[in-house]
């Protein structure tokens, strides 16, 4: 399969920032390895950005109660490693390009369920901005390492 001939995906991310600052990540359910994420995902057919993002954050995590503080400008991409092509979003991208959120979340803790109707994720946490490139899997921490000065910007 030539890898180069597959489009990249449509899909949004989600920061989520609680009242201390800190970032929401979790562990996704098909990698069990110690690696974190953030909320994320496609973008249906005619379906505008920001719906996108609410709808994906509300399906893995429960989350609705949210202001949005910023859109970051530029779409930010990533290629999926070989031995992923072809096997992840049924073989139809190599990547995806993402636009990111950063929100604030105004509810508390208790709002938050990773046991949705299709969990993808089996466990949660807060950590500060600076650790997310160091938990996130390695095919994805180039968007990581630019989104922190972008969140940075936000929380002052």
């Amino acid at each position: 399969m030539d890898k180069k001939k597959l489009p990249l995906r449509m899909g949004v991310g989600v920061v989520v920032l609680n009242s201390k600052n800190k970032v929401f990540v979790a562990k996704r359910k098909d990698n069990a390895v110690d690696k974190w994420q953030m909320p994320q995902g496609g973008v249906d057919q005619n379906e505008d950005l920001v719906t996108a993002m609410r709808r994906e954050l509300d399906e893995e995590t429960s989350i609705k109660n949210i202001s949005i503080l910023k859109t970051i400008d530029k779409w930010l991409e990533y290629e999926l490693p070989k031995n992923l092509v072809g096997i992840i979003w049924k073989g139809k991208f190599r990547g995806q390009k993402q636009k990111w959120f950063i929100v604030k979340f105004l509810g508390d803790d208790k709002e938050i369920n990773i046991e949705t109707q299709k969990p993808e994720f089996i466990e949660w946490k807060w950590i500060n901005v600076e650790d997310l490139p160091k938990v996130i899997v390695d095919f994805k921490k180039h968007v990581y390492e630019e989104l922190v000065p972008e969140i940075k910007k936000v929380i002052g």
